[in-house]
Order: C-alpha cells, then structure tokens, then sequence
C-alpha cells in the first residue's frame, strides 16, 4: 500500500497553534513509521516550504532551517518516495481532467491526483473537500 499527504496536512502538523494540529503531528508521525511507501510528491514538499515559512501566512513561520529539517526527516526515510511527471504526464493529466472544468486553484489539485496516477497512489490525505471532484483516488480527511 501507499498515501500521500496533501500539504494542509503537514502544515497542520508544523502549526501548534491549529487545532487540528495534534491529529495531524500523529498522522504524519504514524506513515512515517511505516511500512507503507509514503509518497511526498514535488508540488507538496515546494508548498510546505512556501507556506510554512510565509509571514503572510503564519503570524510566526517557520525558519527554512526548521521547515527543511521537518521535509529532510520524511524525504530521507527508507520507505519515502517522491515520483515526478514522466514523459507522458500531459497524458495522465488529461485523463484526469476528462469530462470536467479544471480552473484556477483545482489545476493545482489535479497536477497531484495526476502525479497520484502516474505512481501508483491510490489514497491521499487532506482536509481539501476539491480533491472529492477526482475519480480513481481514495481521499481521506485526518480531521472528520
């Protein structure tokens, strides 16, 4: 089996002030133990580091140094993997987007399903009601 994680989750569990941190830390803490394949894909681990040290975002980020220590702890785990789009990704893409209207702020959200498909991952973790809209992918909200 594997999952990934959706980057409100690790935002979450780095934001002590949420309330939903505490789920979150131990959710992130549980697939980190594995030994299911934990998939952190590119767009992720880029937007953890965006938003976890963003003063805009957070009355009191992160430092780099703390935000990429908590990705170096999940990346360089045995059991980690990170997949990126292949030659035939615009492929996938589309398959994932058919039949729907694919705009703004849900383009983002199937570039992951897509990147999903492309490696196998069938279960992700968010409290992001949009990524529902996909076929083919088992989400699973850490906070209902």
């Amino acid at each position: 089996m594997s999952a990934t994680l959706d980057v409100n989750v690790l935002l979450y569990a780095s934001d002590e002030s949420s309330s939903f941190h505490v789920r979150a830390r131990d959710l992130v803490e549980r697939l980190a133990r594995g030994p299911d394949l934990l998939y952190l894909f590119w767009p992720v681990v880029i937007g953890y580091l965006r938003m976890a040290t963003h003063s805009g975002i957070f009355p009191r980020p992160l430092s780099v140094e703390v935000a990429s220590a908590n990705l170096d702890d999940l990346l360089r785990l045995p059991h980690s993997r990170t997949g990126c789009e292949g030659d035939d990704f615009w492929d996938v893409y589309r398959q994932v987007t058919s039949g729907m209207v694919v705009k703004g702020n849900l383009v983002s959200d199937a570039h992951l399903v897509a990147l999903m498909r492309a490696s196998g991952v069938a279960t992700l973790w968010t409290h992001d009601r949009d990524f529902r809209k996909f076929e083919g992918i088992k989400v699973r909200d850490p906070f209902a």
